[in-house]
């Protein structure tokens, strides 16, 4: 009888060899890290559903009620303290009237809901608000000091770009652009991740290569604040 031949084996190294690139293949470039996914550098939860539209009908009602609400104030020129006002005229006239003709019509009263902000959604508010707060307070100071001067430019530029906008739209329509564009863009960018990263990754090092260049000529020779000693005890 022929003894087995080690074919096999050599064909199984063959395939794992064949595959293990494929695997090991590194993703390049992506904009929001390496593993890390759009849903959950949205910050995962329901945020990050309603932003994503897996709550189909959640996201489309938030579209629509600034669309509603955009149309009042700019469109009609409502102001907000009217529409509020005859918004509350209407809802308690509506339930007034409602709750006083139920001893005619033999119907049970409205269920009004009893509406109350609970302790722990108030302090988890303000504990994010305050982290939030303190960390661009910190950003600001570092970049105030002189330590980072690439924030500084980032920053310098994202006000000018914010001021620019701002003189060509009021705050409202900017507020509802926003609301429009986190509806749109991160599903729009987790549907063509891969295109779009091909494209940051272009973009990112041909800003890298100018900054590099304009470091050499202009940004190195600009004296820059000595970092603080840290106090040793």
């Amino acid at each position: 009888m022929a003894g087995p031949t080690e074919e096999t084996p050599a064909a199984d190294g063959v395939s794992e060899e064949r595959a293990s690139p494929a695997a090991a293949r590194p993703r390049g470039f992506r904009l929001f890290g390496e593993d890390k996914s759009v849903h959950k550098a949205l910050g995962g939860g329901k945020t990050a559903d309603l932003l994503l539209w897996k709550e189909k009908k959640i996201s489309a009602a938030v579209i629509g009620g600034a669309t509603v609400l955009w149309v009042l104030f700019e469109v009609v020129e409502y102001h907000f303290l009217t529409l509020i006002s005859h918004v509350l005229i209407g809802a308690l006239a509506i339930l007034f009237l409602w709750s006083n003709a139920t001893v005619f019509i033999k119907k049970s009263p409205p269920d009004v809901p009893e509406f109350q902000i609970s302790e722990d959604l108030a302090v988890n508010i303000a504990l994010a608000l305050r982290a939030d707060i303190n960390r661009a307070l910190g950003l600001l100071r570092e970049i105030a000091l002189g330590h980072d001067l690439m924030k500084f430019l980032g920053v310098i530029v994202g006000l000018w770009i914010l001021s620019e906008i701002g003189s060509l739209c009021d705050f409202l329509t900017l507020i509802y652009v926003a609301v429009l564009m986190l509806h749109t863009v991160p599903i729009l960018y987790h549907k063509y991740q891969d295109k779009l990263d091909n494209f940051a990754a272009k973009a990112h090092a041909e800003l890298q290569k100018q900054y590099g260049v304009l470091d050499a000529k202009v940004l190195s020779k600009i004296p820059r604040a000595p970092p603080k000693d840290k106090k040793q005890n």
